[in-house]
């Protein structure tokens, strides 16, 4: 089951004003829809996996 941002932290949190909200999204972002969830679209991959392949292929091609 895929679950939302708001359920996945901010239904989670407590946030003292609206700087601290915005950068604990931009981590849980980060650490979580960027380095470890997958993604169909980039072929079952994370972001993060998929960019280091992306540019392991670039460099492959280059030489």
């Amino acid at each position: 089951m895929q679950r939302t941002i708001k359920e996945e932290e901010v239904d989670l949190s407590e946030y003292r004003n609206f700087a601290e909200a915005h950068e604990q999204i931009e981590q849980f972002l980060e650490d979580v829809y960027v380095k470890k969830r997958i993604r169909s679209s980039l072929g079952y991959l994370t972001p993060d996996e998929y960019e280091k392949k992306s540019n392991e292929q670039q460099k492959e091609n280059v030489i």
